[in-house]
């Protein structure tokens, strides 16, 4: 009965958001990703001809930027090369629900399309725990070979059997340690440090492999906890770090890149599946050119929070492949991968990254 509850109650909300678009007529003010590269080109055929019904698509959306700028680019392409036939209604900053209940919305068909981070949606999809494995890219480099290979195709395609049509896998970026004791570049630099982490079996096991203290607490208390002293070190993502303003308390970022989390883009599988041929090709362009626009804008704003940190007096340290290679092989000599693997429902998968 609570589950009924649930789902009528997120249906109304989004119901709700919706008719206020619709009343409002407007397709949405275009941001800096209006025009970007790859907006440019032949015109196309529209999907459908006059007379046709055209369809809506409700799109949710994360609180990134870059997530945000990418998707009004992707609704850009997508209505121009259908000719009209496809009208996107965005709705970012996390309007219509979190990312985990989005998705899960998305499943039941309220809203179309949904943006999550990977991590809340691990127990939907178990190949996801892929992404908490630390160190299992070193760079971003082979993050991106292993989202546009047919591995990663894959990952997208298996998606298909909880409902929902993988579309892209964006940027949300790396984790990275920050603390005010050294500039860490070798697990030895993090050894008894007490270091604030998510309450996530992996994580935890992977602190204590190097030699830290790590320590789950809400994440709002981090920020005082580190101005105190109660916790000597955090690990997130720049942009996080930047947001709640973690380098005020902090004297080193370092790059440690420890572990990467993208974002997922996923359409509810039967909206999918009533789409023209036309118009899938069309989302197909639109994922290509949005994802590379995207990775490209993210890098821009690391870029500069780095550049913010530094003008602040944050000492940032730029770990090689080779220093990152010191805590890949504690991962491995302490069989870290392999409490990722007995989560999977593909470990192979884990393992043909790995003898690349």
């Amino acid at each position: 009965m609570k589950k009924s509850v649930k789902r009528i109650s997120i249906t109304l909300a989004a119901i709700m958001a919706l008719s206020l678009t619709a009343c409002g007529g407007g397709s949405g003010s275009g941001g800096s990703a209006s025009g970007s590269a790859g907006t440019e080109g032949t015109a196309s055929t529209p999907a459908t001809t006059s007379g046709d019904e055209v369809v809506k698509i409700s799109f949710a959306g994360v609180t990134s930027s870059s997530a945000k700028e990418a998707s009004e680019l992707w609704k850009e392409i997508v209505e121009r090369e259908t000719g009209g036939s496809v009208k996107i209604d965005l709705f970012p900053d996390n309007m219509l629900a979190d990312d985990r209940v989005a998705v899960e919305t998305t499943q039941f068909g309220d809203i179309d399309m949904a943006t999550s981070s990977t991590s809340p949606l691990c127990t939907m999809y178990a190949d996801f725990y892929l992404f908490d494995s630390p160190y299992l890219f070193l760079n971003k480099q082979e993050v991106y070979d292993y989202i546009d290979s047919d591995l990663g195709k894959q990952m997208l395609d298996g998606m298909e059997s909880v409902g929902l049509k993988g579309m892209m896998l964006w940027e949300n970026g790396f984790r990275n340690f920050t603390n005010n004791k050294v500039a860490a570049s070798s697990p030895d630099d993090v050894k008894g440090m007490k270091v604030r982490t998510m309450e996530n079996e992996v994580h935890l096991a992977a602190w204590k492999a190097f030699g830290a203290n790590p320590t789950p607490m809400a994440f709002a208390e981090v920020f005082t906890a580190l101005q105190q002293g109660t916790i000597d070190a955090q690990e997130n993502p720049l942009g996080i770090i930047d947001a709640n303003k973690f380098q005020e308390v902090q004297k080193y970022v370092s790059q440690t890149q420890h572990v990467y989390t993208p974002y997922i883009i996923v359409m509810n599988l039967d909206k999918w599946n009533s789409l023209t041929p036309e118009q899938q090709a069309a989302m197909e362009k639109a994922n290509k050119e949005a994802t590379d626009f995207q990775r490209k804008r993210s890098q821009e704003i690391e870029d500069e929070i780095l550049t913010s940190f530094e003008a602040q007096g944050v000492t940032v340290v730029n770990l090689t492949d080779a220093e990152k290679s010191a805590f890949q092989k504690v991962i491995q000599d302490n069989n870290i991968f392999d409490i990722v693997k007995d989560k999977m429902s593909h470990p192979e998968w884990l393992d043909e990254i790995l003898a690349r």
